[in-house]
């Protein structure tokens, strides 16, 4: 069974840092663009950030440019994300994705992934 799980959420104040990670199991993604997304309370989910299977390429939203780091580590078969500077607006649910039909190309559609983590709550207080 293919999984993807992830952990590290929580709560932090404004400015504060959190890592977040995205274990995978039931197959090897390590060919794969990995990405993160989130959804915020009462707002669609959106695209935040993604890697190439390399780990050489990635590429963020706007949002977050600057202030989050997408890492992937392919022996763990684990994606990580780095949230440094965070703002009440970057509180939402959290989730990781992988896309099978891509390797370099990273997409931000979220009916080009595949394979979807339940999710991990992310909360930045005032």
């Amino acid at each position: 069974q293919v999984q993807l799980v992830e952990s590290g959420g929580g709560l932090v104040q404004a400015g504060g840092s959190l890592s977040v990670s995205c274990a995978a199991s039931g197959r090897t993604f390590s060919t794969n663009v990995m990405a993160w997304f989130r959804q915020p309370p009462g707002k669609e989910r959106e695209f935040v950030a993604g890697i190439n299977w390399s780990g050489g390429r990635t590429y963020y939203a706007d949002s977050v440019k600057g202030r989050f780091t997408i890492s992937r580590d392919n022996a763990k078969n684990t994606v990580y994300l780095q949230m440094n500077s965070l703002k009440p607006e970057d509180t939402a649910v959290y989730y990781c994705a992988a896309d099978l039909h891509h390797n370099v190309v990273i997409k931000t559609e979220i009916d080009k992934y595949d394979y979807w983590g339940q999710g991990t709550q992310v909360t930045v207080s005032l």
